[in-house]
């Protein structure tokens, strides 16, 4: 039986006339597929499978798509596009890709195990080419990850490219880093140590030089309808009174004039990066190719780049709209038909309550938690957690079947993205504290540790964002540079704080590698023109594989990056063999004491009680408070093995950190 319409408000009659237009729509269509599968002498059974696919999904993608388009004259031929695209896909998709497809459909929950563990790089910092970074998948396996983010690494235009981010060809990797064929191969060797492959699908925009906008700028108006252009500054500028400014001290506005074309064209976030118009149906269809080549590539996981900004309404800021989520749902609806072995990752740096729209499991199934990223930062530099604790008790919570990606650093800024009406309800006014976090973290307040820079600093609306390495922003720098013993030993404890807070709290841990290292900030970018401009340069520093002799070098055993691997390596082996830190659930637990964060992680039979202290001082939890959350009166440290009872109040030291296990 066809599947139920999952979107939308229709009554019963639209319903059925949908599910009518959808069995009758697919009724035609099915003589193309035909021809597809004669075409690439696809197996009985492999049809089968995408029948048996279309019987569950084509309902609901249908309702989606008519929804978007079918108010357009040539809906039907852009149904029929997408559908064959997605059987092309499928038709060729290797037999080892199909194997594990089934293996995930019967299994969708597999990324909510505790053995998944994350690390994310670009290539040519960490290994030069895609060649060199197969010789270190023996590493990434010694650390620990399971799962692998490479930034991007397709062909992007010369000189200033955003990090990646204005994709010239989603079919051609970077001529420095290598060819598709090694990317294979390195999907092949990852998938055979048991590493996920994640990678990035910058489907927001292209880049100027991508051929689509060079069609454009020669005149086509097929390919100039790929885009937004206008010819004068009428429309843009209606638009304009409802947008902000992404990048306000590069350009302002969100247009750009183009001599070659005469028109303007949306740029929302650099000139170069043009808006994709994905209220044309061909722009939907291409870019599923284009998503679709790419998972056949062997990728596990695709980041969904910048998606709250791909769709355009007049009258609206232009971000998190519904139709943005639609695309994103028929996106996911025909990755189900092609390759269901696919997870999106949803890349949503907004408020709080937005980014929790995109995690559902019919449409980003993992996301981003930049709630939780920014907060803790926030508690090291209060020394405080109400503002944590308040935010994570009312946002926390995800859909079943779906999982936050935790992490401290990563290769962008850090925006303070928390919520003002939580920040007012315990009395602390957001605007002030973003500004006083902003100085803590740029070392400009007095008694900070940080040693991060500005980013993007808007001194009309005072909005400004931080750069830095985890390492320089929690405190390792100044010590270096003071060389103060007792500030090494802090910034390090800091560290593995809140590695172990992303580690424990539920969801994907992902670390950006350097952090293993405890790598500072590398201020040579300034001597780079392509890059002297953006501050996130200076958290993106060059592997310096140097570092693994002091690994078994017993004269360098005090070695500071040798102690931060070591425990961070550790603590990912103890995660993966407690069963408790799998899946998404957490508890809270009040601990009577605002410079301690307290949760309960439970998974079956297993429990461990987590308690953080986010100062440089000790700090007391009651008992009490232990025994009830943990229901019991003894507890072994799985970090260290040290015992507790609940007879006398437990005591923790500076930044200390508790993996409570009942005994």
């Amino acid at each position: 039986m066809i599947g139920l319409i999952d979107y939308g408000t229709e009554t019963q009659t639209e319903l059925d006339e949908l599910s009518f237009q959808a069995d009758l729509s697919l009724q035609r269509l099915k003589p193309r597929l035909e021809q597809v599968w004669e075409e690439y002498a696809t197996s009985d059974e492999r049809q089968k499978i995408f029948e048996s696919r279309l019987q569950e999904h084509w309902r609901p993608l249908f309702a989606q798509l008519h929804e978007l388009y079918s108010g357009r004259y040539d809906f039907f031929y852009h149904l029929e596009q997408v559908l064959l695209t997605c059987a092309l896909a499928f038709a060729q998709r290797s037999e080892d890709l199909c194997e594990i497809d089934r293996h995930r459909v019967i299994e969708p929950d597999w990324f909510q195990s505790q053995n998944v563990i994350g690390g994310a790089l670009y290539v040519d910092l960490f290994s030069d080419n895609l060649s060199r970074l197969r010789e270190h998948v023996g590493y990434f396996k010694d650390l620990g990850l399971t799962y692998l983010h490479l930034m991007p690494l397709f062909a992007v235009r010369p000189g200033n490219n955003d990090g990646g981010y204005a994709i010239s060809n989603y079919r051609t990797i970077a001529p420095s880093l290598g060819t598709v064929e090694d990317l294979k191969l390195l999907a092949d060797d990852l998938r055979e140590a048991g590493i996920s492959l994640v990678l990035d699908f910058v489907f927001n925009h292209t880049s100027d030089d991508h051929e689509w906008a060079q069609r454009a700028q020669a005149g086509q108006r097929e390919y100039q309808e790929f885009y937004y252009t206008f010819a004068d500054r009428t429309v843009p500028e209606q638009y304009e009174r409802n947008l902000r400014e992404i990048f306000p001290t590069v350009r302002r506005g969100n247009f750009t004039w183009h001599d070659g074309m005469g028109r303007w064209v949306w740029t929302t976030f650099n000139s170069f990066q043009w808006d994709l118009n994905y209220s044309n149906p061909a722009v939907f269809r291409a870019m599923l190719d284009e998503m679709l080549f790419i998972a056949n590539l062997g990728v596990d996981f695709l980041r969904l780049d910048a998606v709250a900004f791909i769709w355009k309404q007049m009258g609206t800021s232009c971000e998190n709209l519904p139709q943005a989520h639609l695309v994103i749902r028929a996106f996911n609806r025909l990755v189900r038909l092609a390759a269901p072995a696919l997870v999106f990752k949803s890349e949503a740096i907004v408020h709080p309550d937005e980014v929790v729209k995109y995690i559902d499991q019919n449409e980003c199934q993992v996301s981003y938690n930049p709630t939780l990223m920014a907060l803790l930062w926030e508690s090291l530099a209060t020394r405080r957690t109400d503002l944590l604790v308040r935010t994570l008790s009312r946002r926390f919570s995800l859909p079943d079947g779906t999982s936050w990606v935790n992490y401290l650093r990563c290769h962008d800024d850090i925006g303070w993205t928390f919520d003002d009406d939580d920040a007012a309800s315990i009395g602390i006014n957001a605007y002030d504290h973003r500004n006083f976090l902003n100085a803590f973290y740029s070392g400009q307040f007095e008694g900070s540790f940080a040693r991060g820079v500005p980013f993007q600093h808007n001194h009309e609306t005072g909005d400004m964002r931080i750069s830095g390495t985890m390492a320089s922003l929690a405190g390792l720098e100044r010590a270096i540079e003071q060389e103060d013993e007792e500030g090494k030993e802090l910034a390090i404890r800091r560290m593995m704080l809140l590695h172990g807070v992303t580690l424990s709290i539920g969801g994907i841990p992902l670390l950006y590698m350097g952090e293993e290292w405890g790598m500072l900030n590398d201020y040579s970018f300034t001597t780079d023109p392509a890059k002297a401009g953006d501050s996130r340069w200076i958290h993106r520093p060059r592997m310096k594989w140097e570092y693994l002799e002091e690994l078994d070098d017993e004269s360098g055993r005090d070695s500071i990056r040798r102690r931060i691997f070591r425990s961070l390596q550790s603590m990912i082996a103890i995660r993966k063999r407690t069963l408790a830190f799998a899946g998404q659930e957490m508890s809270l637990f009040p601990t009577g004491n605002h410079h301690l964060l307290g949760y309960v992680r439970s998974n079956e039979a297993s429990n461990v009680v987590v308690v953080a202290n986010f100062t440089e001082h000790a700090q007391v939890l009651d008992a009490n408070r232990l025994r009830t959350a943990g229901l019991g009166r003894f507890f072994k440290n799985l970090l260290n093995g040290v015992e507790y009872g609940t007879a006398e109040p437990v005591l923790l030291q500076p930044y200390e950190l508790l993996w409570l296990k009942r005994i």
